[in-house]
């Protein structure tokens, strides 16, 4: 998968995460925040992956 849909689907599930987390608390069900709250997790470590795939290649790219 290359870092542009790393990207994507980092975000989205962070986004989805949080919009899980905010329902749980709503409804005032500790399971569903808990696994919002992993889901998020999940995304911002796609996230770092796809920035760390970047970074990779600008300086694969200068050498």
């Amino acid at each position: 998968m290359g870092s542009t849909a790393d990207k994507i689907k980092g975000r989205t599930n962070e986004v989805a995460g949080k919009a899980r987390q905010a329902a749980g608390k709503a409804l005032d069900n500790h399971v569903e925040q808990a696994k919002g709250a992993g889901q998020e997790v999940t995304g911002k470590a796609l996230a770092a992956k796809a920035d760390a795939k970047d970074t990779v290649k600008k300086v694969v790219d200068k050498a």
